[in-house]
């Protein structure tokens, strides 16, 4: 009877899993884009990815011993950040540039914020987006294709379809390729080339579709992004379809599979509410069709979750749902 007068903070029952139990199903989930990456771009895939695993567990121990903390590498979520950043990196960049990117995302955009559960911005992206910034040549710069061409085709370009569609456009030029359905099948196996994690949009939804079934994550972010890039590129398409490609396109080309799917999710970073999870992933996919339509980068899904991530509070705050028996503001009781 003693148990049950024990008085004590909330949450009063336990989901019977843990950080680290989720963050193994997160690794589960990205295998079978680390096979196509391998696959696709062989030992650069297998370097980039190695070195950013390392450096992100090397730099958390590091770093959490310095600031007096348990070592903390544990819980695996270092290991997310380095495969993650990894995932977003060109084949070609240099392996001390992905160490630099990891220690980047684990000391400034994790540790000093106060570790897991603290950080305001995705680790994995704010690397990226630094390398980006920092080293914008070596960032854009894409290695000769690996694979061969597919029968019918020519040549494989080195530049990203994103890209190609991009120069064309700025270019005043008509679209470089017709997009039909050899194209989209191409793009959903993941014969294009591009940062090593975002290539195989199949791989990324079988991964997607385990985490969802695993309950890590729910359908509300990714539904929200990916419809939301649907529409938008939709209805340009509609308007101009000479200088724009179909919404289908949009959705398999560039890494808006893997942003949407693995980082837009992020538990930390993305808001809690359902109605905040649908808000956040409209966000970001407007955010993505600006930028990849009028900004200065062909894609714009980094910066889209970034951007996202900073006013994810305020959308905890707007969508936080009423309290059982409260009533409405500026409302009196008699």
């Amino acid at each position: 009877m003693s148990d049950l007068t024990i008085v004590s903070s909330s949450p009063h029952a336990h989901s019977g899993t843990s950080v680290q139990r989720i963050m193994l199903d997160v690794i589960v989930a990205m295998l079978p884009a680390l096979a196509a990456a391998i696959y696709f771009f062989g030992w650069d895939a297998v370097r980039l990815v190695s070195a950013c695993v390392l450096a992100c567990v090397a730099a958390e121990a590091v770093a959490r011993k310095w600031m007096g903390r348990d070592l903390g590498v544990y819980d695996l979520s270092a290991v997310i950040t380095g495969m993650l950043l990894a995932f977003n990196l060109p084949p070609s960049l240099p392996t001390w540039m992905a160490v630099v990117g990891s220690v980047f995302a684990i000391v400034i955009a994790k540790q000093l914020f106060g570790g897991i559960g603290y950080n305001p911005f995705n680790p994995a992206l704010a690397g990226r987006v630094m390398l980006l910034i920092s080293f914008p040549v070596f960032m854009t710069s894409w290695s000769q294709w690996v694979i061969p061409a597919p029968i019918g085709i020519d040549a494989v370009t080195t530049a990203t379809p994103l890209g190609l569609v991009k120069t064309a456009v700025l270019s005043g030029g008509a679209l470089p390729f017709t997009f039909n359905s050899s194209t989209a099948l191409q793009l959903f196996l993941g014969n294009q080339n591009g940062c090593i994690g975002e290539v195989s949009a199949a791989a990324l939804l079988l991964g997607g579709l385990y985490l969802l079934w695993r309950r890590c994550i729910s359908w509300h972010i990714p539904g929200a992004y990916l419809g939301t890039v649907a529409i938008f590129s939709g209805i340009l398409w509609l308007l101009n379809p000479e200088q724009n490609l179909s919404p289908l396109f949009h959705v398999l080309a560039g890494g808006l599979m893997l942003g949407a799917l693995f980082m837009a999710t992020d538990m930390v970073t993305s808001p809690v509410t359902k109605r905040g999870m649908l808000v956040f992933g409209a966000g970001c996919g407007v955010l993505t069709m600006l930028i990849r339509k009028w900004g200065g980068y062909p894609e714009g899904v980094s910066f889209a979750i970034i951007l996202m991530n900073a006013i994810t509070p305020l959308i905890n705050r707007a969508t936080r749902p009423r309290v059982f028996g409260g009533v409405k503001s500026g409302k009196k009781t008699s």
